[in-house]
């Protein structure tokens, strides 16, 4: 699908991808970027995938408890069917929607949409997860975000899966995930 590019300097759209483990603050800081676009007297769509409904079943929620109202949706399209007046759209746990996310984003910014993009860029076998790859290749700007190692204090990069399931989609928190340094995820349950 062609998309007629914005025509003015000004309303020039754009791909921000805020990723890294669990617990390293993807949520924190898509919330803040979300209440500065607010503070600054713009308009915000604010959108999460409808199956995450661990913290609450409509509001976007960082594991510190912040919260900002959010549209659950059940795909990626869905999204652009509710943002027709919008200037800002914030996605939380983009690794969940399906494979027309990177369509979906690319056709907003063409419209002239900043687009903020949080999502995990690596399952808990250390591999590429769902739509984020391309997210990240296309985005104008990334933020790589790290959490602190539960075994040894550095900085963490990986998920690493507590429980033995197998499932690449196995919602959670703490009770299922801890983040781990390269070092300490290789070890595996060796730590124990």
């Amino acid at each position: 699908m062609f998309i007629e590019p914005a025509t003015q300097f000004n309303n020039r759209g754009w791909i921000e991808v805020i990723c890294g483990s669990m617990f390293s603050g993807k949520t924190e800081e898509l919330i803040r970027r979300l209440r500065r676009a607010r503070i600054a007297n713009l308009r915000v769509g604010i959108f999460k995938p409808l199956a995450d409904d661990r913290y609450h079943p409509e509001n976007i929620v960082s594991h510190d408890e912040n919260s900002i109202l959010s549209i659950p949706v059940p795909d990626a399209k869905s999204i652009l069917e509710r943002v027709s007046t919008v200037d800002v759209v914030g996605i939380d746990e983009a690794q969940f929607f399906d494979e027309a996310l990177p369509e979906v984003c690319d056709t907003l910014a063409m419209l002239g949409t900043r687009v903020i993009v949080a999502g995990l860029d690596m399952d808990y076998l250390g591999k590429p997860f769902g739509q984020m790859p391309v997210l990240l290749s296309r985005a104008e700007y990334i933020t790589k975000l790290h959490a602190i190692c539960m075994q040894c204090g550095n900085i963490a990069n990986y998920s690493y899966r507590k429980t033995g399931n197998a499932e690449q989609l196995l919602l959670g928190n703490k009770d299922l995930y801890e983040p781990r340094c390269r070092q300490c995820y290789e070890k595996g349950d060796l730590l124990k």
